[in-house]
């Protein structure tokens, strides 16, 4: 099948649709599984593949995925290609296996390199240990290749995600990779010849003449003007101690002996015309300093002679006969190093010359191959940018020089480049691409499209699991980081819907906010009720992590678990605060079924719509969960999030909240069994029971300072499991207190009177849950007292209890008083509100009710 110009017309109004020409479009897709734009065959896909919802008949039940994932980033099919960010296939595999079956269809709308299609993909042909793995870990698991829908708004990911996904033969490529890097070996291979030389830099003779060595690579250095005396200073030369390993930081001019740092000196920029544009431009000057090289079969390193010098020169002057990319870079928050320093603004710049030259060479001959012609310009791209460029940074590990490639996620051009030998790059790449296409996979399986998550272009309820990993406020500006490769590829990112925080396309946090809340309102609308999304959360800021909860909040999903990613031990564990985001997690979400929705509509105002909702949340959450043997706590079955999750699903769908804080965890002992301060349904109680009986409880630890009232009350309940005195508890506390500028903390005596009761040994302690209703009343009555201060008030609060705002924000919601949340929200510090989940959903809600 092929993509045409008419396909074309029916989807390029769609949002995300690239910056090409419809031609480049139509040659660099596979249609109908891959388009580089949005896939006009993926209803087709989804009749062929996909299994109707009627909730009726529909018997799937999971509960969130809640077992320890550790894998490495070692793999080889994963370590093939590069990409700004990607979670381990084997990861995700474990997320598929639990929640789909055998044929089910999986969605990634940030898809990336396309891991989760491979994921989904290699279910059906794991290897043996992994198997293993995984069946100690899971139970009743069915092995079977799932199907998958991938999306991207990034051309370049979608091209690389389309050569992990897509079937080739891989002797084929194999052969025909081979053919073609041999020709440029022919056209190019004089381009790496170096004469050998002794220690006296003398040429070596050999039988038949002076020995040539090839070249594995030429280290370039930035050449800085002393601003004392005015002469060059070659950075190699005055920085770089070779002998030792280190890049001294001070350095000293030679010439007149001054000590410098780089910040103190301006690089010598050289005035040269540009074959390739046609136009004279200033860049910074960069001389060769070493060459890497190897003869007779040993390495050798040397000083760049004359002669390597004049087959530098002879390169530079040559007409490069094949299309080069000469793109002007974007303005952007990555392409203003590369500008400001080195004076890189067009694409061919951050290419020595014959590495551009064989790069075009290898691209023409791609496009010329239309059968396997993806697949070499995969292999190319696998080394376009981390290691072709003049983004590849040399330096020292442990003392040995290191050829380190390009910084992760920045486009950065450092000081001293590595200019490898493109010809040996390509023939030792062949063999890590080649196992990409050894894996078994189905022509059938995958389907990519390249446009915008707001707009996938599927049908409603059609998607049986969603993986995501999406992007995290700043963390990464994929469009920037991708521009380099996509002016190859002659498709670029359309980047007007691209959720990210990024000063120079005037996207703040708020139109990041807006932009994911979007994605996940079409995630919610394409999956089917009663299954899950997972989305792998990258370490960012708090206001950004809630930013990313209120989106899935607002759209429908309910979040049912939080894992933290422990680094040192490769394991999740469980959030222990809402408040801090210092690590990646993993975030477990449910779409409701239309039934329960329905029913709290209709029932809106009534109590029944609370217990509506903790039933059914309930239902969705593990019973047991087990590590090494000991029983975890299940946070979200404790009363104060039951609690949390109930209020913000009620306000979220703009429904009245039909019952206070007091009365909801009095009406949690009524209606469900508690154990070990969590939760459960009647027909769930026996399975925690057994597993009790058979394991040792593991309460949840709290490894965060306290910050704030809320969280200060929370790690008094765990200190006071066991009763304690005043004088006990108190060093304890200021300890652990590390409390924001803005807040208002009580003394914790005052919390200690609000939240506790003391026996008649002076020892505070926890209050029966069936009597407690009193105490959270006189408190909340406290802490509305206090908000009524700063709602009369003026001006910018500066000193406050959040947990007064809190309270305060919930009755005037109660109240239906959205204009006076607004009014004390707008007194509040803006990073206040972002950053607490709480105050952002009453305000953004209210907000809107307002406009």
């Amino acid at each position: 099948m092929k993509l045409t110009k008419q396909d074309i017309d029916k989807i390029r109004e769609i949002e995300g649709f690239p910056i090409a020409q419809d031609e480049d479009i139509i040659k660099l897709s596979n249609a109908p599984y891959y388009t580089a734009c949005p896939n006009p065959f993926i209803d087709l896909f989804l009749k062929d593949n996909g299994k109707p919802y009627d909730e009726d008949t529909d018997d799937y039940k999971r509960v969130p995925f809640a077992a320890d994932v550790s894998e490495g980033k070692t793999d080889p099919l994963y370590m093939a290609h590069s990409y700004h960010t990607k979670v381990p296939y084997k990861a995700i595999m474990n997320y598929i296996l639990h929640y789909t079956e055998p044929g089910d269809i999986v969605l990634d709308g940030f898809a990336g390199s396309g891991m989760t299609g491979v994921a989904a993909q290699m279910c059906g042909n794991p290897d043996i240990d992994f198997k293993q793995q995984v069946e100690r870990k899971l139970k009743g698991v069915k092995w079977g290749s799932r199907k998958a829908v991938l999306n991207d708004l990034s051309p370049a990911a979608t091209f690389i995600a389309s050569n992990y996904n897509i079937p080739v033969d891989a002797f084929e490529f194999e052969k025909t990779a081979l053919e073609i890097i041999d020709k440029c070996l022919n056209e190019c291979g004089w381009m790496y010849e170096t004469f050998h030389v002794d220690t006296d830099g003398e040429k070596v003779c050999g039988i038949d003449g002076y020995i040539k060595g090839r070249i594995n690579y030429t280290v370039w250095s930035d050449v800085f003007i002393c601003p004392n005396c005015g002469e060059e200073i070659v950075f190699w030369d005055a920085a770089v101690e070779k002998d030792i390993g280190k890049v001294n930081e001070v350095f000293e001019c030679k010439n007149c002996g001054i000590k410098l740092k780089k910040k103190d000196c301006e690089r010598v920029k050289t005035l040269e015309f540009d074959k390739n544009l046609n136009e004279n431009v200033t860049i910074a000057k960069q001389v060769p300093v070493m060459i890497n090289y190897i003869a007779n079969g040993k390495k050798f390193e040397k000083k760049p002679d004359k002669d390597d010098l004049r087959i530098i020169n002879e390169i530079e002057n040559m007409e490069i006969p094949y299309w080069i990319p000469t793109d002007i870079l974007p303005k952007g928050d990555n392409t203003e190093q590369p500008l400001r320093s080195h004076g890189f603004s067009t694409v061919n710049q951050f290419y020595y010359k014959r590495s551009l030259y064989i790069f075009s060479k290898i691209f023409n001959l791609a496009r010329e191959n239309e059968k396997l012609g993806r697949t070499i310009m995969f292999l190319c791209t696998s080394i376009l940018v981390k290691t072709g460029s003049k983004l590849h940074n040399i330096g020292f590990k442990n003392g040995n020089l290191n050829l380190a490639g390009a910084m992760p996620n920045v486009l950065y051009v450092p000081s001293t480049v590595a200019e490898r030998n493109i010809i040996d790059l390509l023939y030792s790449k062949i063999k890590d691409i080649k196992k990409v296409y050894e894996n078994k996979k189905e022509i059938n399986n995958c389907i990519i499209s390249c446009g915008s998550c707001t707009n996938l272009n599927l049908l409603s309820n059609s998607i049986d699991y969603i993986f995501t990993d999406p992007p995290f406020g700043s963390n990464i500006n994929y469009s920037e980081l991708s521009f380099i490769w996509e002016s190859w590829l002659k498709v670029k990112t359309n980047n007007k819907s691209e959720a990210i925080v990024n000063r120079t396309q005037n996207k703040g946090l708020l139109e990041y906010q807006e932009l994911m809340t979007e994605c996940f309102k079409e995630y919610y609308r394409v999956l089917k009720p009663n299954r899950w999304i997972t989305v792998e959360f990258h370490n960012s800021k708090n206001a950004v992590w809630n930013s990313i909860q209120e989106a899935l909040n607002k759209v429908g999903f309910v979040i049912a678990d939080i894992r933290v990613l422990d680094k040192k031990q490769g394991t999740f564990k469980q959030m222990t605060s809402i408040g801090s985001v210092k690590q990646d997690l993993v975030i477990s979400a449910y779409k409701p079924k239309e039934s329960f929705k329905l029913r709290v509509i209709n029932e809106a105002g009534s109590e029944d719509t609370a217990w509506h909702f903790v039933r059914q949340h309930l239902e969705k959450l593990p019973v047991v969960v087990t590590n090494d043997n000991k029983i975890e706590a299940v946070r979200e079955r404790e009363s104060y999030l039951l609690f949390d999750r109930m209020v913000a699903y009620h306000i979220m769908n703009g429904i009245m909240v039909p019952i206070d804080a007091a009365d909801f965890y009095k009406g949690l002992d009524e209606r469900f069994v508690r154990r070990d301060g969590m939760y459960f349904l009647h027909d769930q109680v026996n399975e925690y029971d057994n597993a009790r009986v058979m394991s040792e409880f593991q309460p949840i630890q709290f490894s965060l300072f306290v910050t704030d009232e809320k969280n200060a009350i929370a790690w008094l309940y765990k200190e006071l499991e066991t009763p304690q005195t005043y004088g006990e508890i108190q060093p304890k506390f200021i300890q652990e207190l590390r409390t924001f500028k803005h807040e208002k903390m009580p003394e914790l005596s005052e919390l200690l009177e609000e939240n506790f009761i003391q026996n008649e040994n002076g020892q505070w302690y926890i209050p029966d849950p069936t009597k407690s209703g009193d105490i959270i009343k006189l408190r909340e009555k406290r802490l509305i007292k206090e908000f009524e201060e700063y709602l009369n008030g003026k001006g910018k609060l500066k000193s406050f209890r959040t947990e007064a705002v809190r309270a305060g924000f919930a009755k005037l919601w109660k109240d239906k008083d959205y204009k006076n949340i607004v009014k004390v929200a707008d007194r509040l510090p803006e990073s206040v509100i972002q950053e607490d989940d709480k105050l952002l959903m009453y305000y953004d809600i209210s907000l809107s009710r307002i406009e």
